[in-house]
């Protein structure tokens, strides 16, 4: 079978720069039936590598069968085959590859909630690879469905995936990426030590604390593509109201025009312009969901527009991002709740101000 050269590229950056793969690991590979073209690339470079590949493919349906017809118990329980894959691989890559990104959002948001309880084991255990630094990343096979969440045909879709992976050209990408990470770290190098936050932009004027936690250098590694730094705020610090600008998707729904106001880092107002009722059920899912888990700034600029796909869309550069949930322990996060739901907003006429220095304005750092 002839695959496109950039498939075959995706798949050399993930295993030789995404996971570090060493001879003699075991590798789980977690993807859908369309994902094959890159599963079988992926495996390939495994292998030659001396590492053993295993595949976990999900049957598309399965999910939604689940969600409208499960009791109680079945959404809650939790999937020892995945704490299995998490706890026991020396590396994981999980292949986003929905053939349908809308199959679930007739179902009840209460049931989606239930369902989110049932995975926050497995999120937990996903949280301490992260601090035991035991290798997994995130990636995103393109399918007609992302294409029509963001309105491309399936080729545009295809070239914008692989711009934002820095799959394009005849450049290194794994050149470019340590450039990448060269870039971010001296923004993360500059927030060292800091300790306040304030973000002002249309409609919004947010202030946190960050004092004690720190800023983590996002460089396609965890997440492929990526192009962002991030941090966990201060629980109780979080103050003031932010409008995301951007559409909010998430399990299949789509928010859009959300304005959240915090006092003592709990959301005390909330709003949306569209699908208020899924907002207003995902704040009400645990204590945690109401605080901040996340404040990040976008800054992959091959990410041009918005997609409707988070793991693009918050990497937008001239954008941050908040996450409603669960914090990251790498960043000094304490917040635990059984949703991380990260929605963007723009930042192109806005500024952000840390510790009375202006590091960030009209979509670009000045420092």
């Amino acid at each position: 079978m002839l695959l496109d050269p950039r498939i075959v590229k995706m798949a050399q950056v993930l295993v030789g720069y995404s996971l570090g793969v060493q001879k003699g690991w075991v590798v789980t590979v977690s993807a859908t039936p369309a994902a094959l073209p890159l599963v079988q690339a992926v495996c390939r470079e495994v292998i030659v590598a001396g590492a053993h590949p295993y595949v976990l493919l999900e049957a598309p349906g399965v999910r939604e069968i689940l969600l409208q017809h499960g009791n109680d118990d079945q959404l809650t329980r939790v999937d020892p085959y995945q704490m299995l894959m998490v706890e026991h691989s020396d590396a994981i890559l999980r292949i986003k590859s929905e053939d349908n990104t809308r199959s679930t959002s007739n179902v009840d948001p209460a049931r989606q909630g239930l369902y989110q309880k049932g995975s926050q084991p497995v999120g937990a255990a996903f949280m301490q690879r992260i601090m035991d630094n035991r290798p997994h990343c995130l990636t995103l096979y393109p399918t007609n469905a992302y294409a029509q969440d963001a309105e491309m045909s399936l080729t545009e879709w295809e070239d914008f995936v692989f711009r934002a992976c820095l799959l394009d050209g005849d450049d290194d990408p794994v050149a470019r990426w340590l450039q990448v990470s060269r870039e971010q770290q001296h923004i993360v190098d500059w927030l060292d030590g800091k300790k306040s936050v304030q973000v002002e932009a249309p409609g919004t004027d947010l202030r946190m604390s960050i004092k004690g936690r720190n800023f983590v250098n996002s460089d396609g590694k965890r997440n492929f593509p990526s192009g962002e730094v991030f941090t966990s705020p201060v629980e109780e610090s979080v103050e003031g109201t932010i409008y995301f600008s951007y559409p909010a998707s998430h399990n299949g729904r789509t928010v859009q025009g959300v304005r959240l106001s915090f006092e003592k880092g709990i959301v005390t107002e909330y709003s949306a312009e569209a699908g208020e009722d899924y907002l207003a059920a995902m704040l009400s899912l645990d204590e945690g969901a109401k605080r901040l888990g996340e404040f990040a700034i976008g800054t992959n600029k091959g990410v041009t527009r918005i997609t409707r796909n988070v793991l693009f869309d918050e990497k937008i550069a001239g954008t941050i991002h908040c996450a409603l949930g669960n914090g990251y322990p790498n960043a000094g996060g304490k917040n635990k709740s059984a949703i991380h739901w990260d929605i963007v907003t723009d930042m192109r006429e806005g500024r952000i101000v840390v510790d009375g220095q202006t590091l960030y304005e009209n979509g670009a750092f000045v420092i």
